[in-house]
């Protein structure tokens, strides 16, 4: 419990200095008139822009039912519990911190005039300048999308992780970790401004959102350790079926819908008619890797493995989204079946090699997934948006501003995740006892049963007989 409170004052410390920190800006527009009045579309992008977060956001629920049913029974409550709350709190941690950290400076909004190539320094708490239309646009649309970074991990970290420590762990991610990459990448910092081809691309957060989150979730499954059972005394894997398959297949119906407001709307306006080629290349990103999937299950076992499947589609989703502005359909196909066949070999490397225990695959589906998007960007970008070159079209800068960028989302998710799980693990305590997991989290931290049947009074029953 003192650990607990010591962590609270801390994080309160944070939100309280935050308060103190001055915004600057030109011209806040809190009514939205005068944006109106510089330009008639604006309504219409705003709309556009609004609506495909709102999709986004609703990608948590997806999140949320490819976990638990991945999940045993008895921790279905601390799955749903993780996924409802983890983007809320994040939410309000990119509201206090992280927009501010990763969009000062880049001048794309009133009240984000402040930064340097590093790190943002303005638009905290959305207060000052910052009180503007655009701005708060931009904020939305942004939050939703550090929201999915954060709840990527929880998979990795379901059945053993103590639920207050990744509550506190989404704070972290959220206000920190997944802003500070993405301003180098999308709030004008040093690696969009690389001198190789256009700098580094990521257009929908193949390396911004799903590396970063798969990185962090490497390191976290890693230091929270395997289920109990998982290994065998010889340090073979074991299965461990999840409980509903059924909710596994809505959850990825659910984030595929998703993906089309997460991609499609990257480009912040209905005008930018590239929406279209980006819609068509998400679907067939995804489709791609799940064909790929199915086949090499048929192939390998003679059967058809439904969660294979769900994941190749995943894998191929995130693999398109740092170039699906940027490439021909005919590369969204390549690009989603080789996301499909990184995935099924990370899976395997992640267990057997790094034997780090990830419930859903998260690692092999968002790191490894998200890192093959970022390269593939300097491979397939055919230089018809964007000013974007791959090796295609003859041009090798391009690559070279993805490598770096891969690199980097890397050494920057596994560093400052190993520091947020290790200060966690000494202050909060990451897992749950021996006990607790082999009753379940739901009876040991929730006091509830995600699927308990109607209590029947002796006087009920009696009343029936009569």
């Amino acid at each position: 419990m003192f650990r607990q409170f010591r962590f609270s004052v801390v994080l309160a410390a944070m939100l309280l200095a935050a308060l103190v920190v001055p915004v600057f800006a030109d011209s806040p527009d809190p009514t939205g008139g005068a944006t109106l009045e510089a330009n008639p579309n604006a309504g219409l992008n705003f709309s556009w822009t609004l609506m495909t977060g709102f999709l986004v956001f609703f990608m948590q629920a997806g999140f949320a039912m490819v976990e638990v049913g991945l999940s045993r029974a008895k921790n279905a409550v601390a799955v749903l519990t993780k996924n409802f709350m983890d983007g809320l709190i994040g939410g309000l941690a990119y509201w206090a911190f992280g927009f501010a950290f990763m969009f000062g400076g880049s001048a794309l909004a009133s009240g984000l005039s402040d930064g340097n190539a590093f790190i943002g320094l303005s638009g905290f708490l959305l207060g000052g300048d910052a009180y503007d239309v655009t701005t708060m646009e931009l904020w939305f649309f942004q939050m939703v999308f550090a929201a999915t970074a954060a709840t990527i991990v929880s998979g990795s970290l379901a059945e053993r992780t103590r639920v207050p420590a990744y509550l506190a762990y989404s704070f972290l991610v959220s206000a920190i970790i997944y802003p500070i990459y993405g301003h180098w990448v999308w709030g004008g910092g040093w690696l969009a401004t690389l001198p190789f081809g256009a700098g580094a691309k990521d257009f929908a957060g193949s390396g911004v959102v799903h590396a970063v989150g798969g990185m962090v979730a490497l390191v976290g499954a890693a230091l929270v350790g395997p289920r109990i059972g998982k290994y065998d005394a010889k340090g073979k894997a074991r299965a461990i079926p999840g409980h509903n398959l059924t909710l596994v297949v809505l959850g990825t119906f659910i984030l595929f819908f998703g993906w089309f407001g997460f991609n499609p709307g990257s480009t912040m306006a209905a005008t930018d008619l590239r929406i279209s080629v980006i819609a068509v290349n998400t679907f067939l990103g995804g489709a791609a890797g799940a064909v790929a999937a199915v086949y090499y299950s048929l192939l390998k076992t003679g059967k058809i493995d439904v969660t294979l499947a769900c994941n190749g589609a995943l894998a191929g989703l995130v693999g398109i989204t740092a170039g699906c502005a940027y490439v021909a359909a005919w590369a969204s196909v390549v690009i989603g079946v080789i996301a499909a066949i990184i995935m099924i070999w990370a899976v395997g490397f992640v267990e057997n090699k790094l034997k780090v225990d990830d419930v859903v695959g998260a690692v092999a589906v968002h790191g490894f997934g998200g890192l093959w998007g970022l390269l593939s960007v300097g491979i397939f970008a055919d230089g018809t948006y964007g000013g974007v070159s791959g090796l295609i079209v003859g041009d090798t800068g391009q690559i070279v501003a993805q490598l770096i960028s891969m690199v980097v989302v890397v050494a920057w998710s596994l560093l400052t995740g190993y520091a947020v799980f290790a200060l966690l693990k000494l202050t909060m305590g990451l897992r749950a006892t021996r006990k607790e997991e082999l009753i379940g989290l739901d009876a040991s931290e929730h006091g509830l049963d995600a699927y308990a049947g109607d209590i029947i009074t002796e006087e009920a029953a009696a009343g029936t007989l009569r």
